[in-house]
């Protein structure tokens, strides 16, 4: 029964300190040059996916390609 408590002593001792790291670090903008560049090229990377395969578009290729297909 020791042995259970401090395993699960031990897990939760990882579990907080994972949790500060993680808060600690939080979600800081890159401050050097290559690093923003990354993060605008993925930006607008996610934009374009967005508008890309949003629902309307899908409906639309789809209905175009049933309607050619006649």
């Amino acid at each position: 029964m020791t042995e259970l408590a401090i395993l699960f002593g031990l897990l939760a001792a990882v579990v907080l300190a994972l949790t500060f790291i993680l808060l600690r670090r939080g979600n800081r903008r890159t401050e050097n040059a290559d690093g923003l560049l990354v993060e605008q090229e993925r930006r607008m990377q996610a934009q374009s996916d967005r508008i890309t395969y949003s629902v309307g578009v899908e409906h639309y290729l789809l209905a175009r390609r049933d309607h050619q297909r006649h």
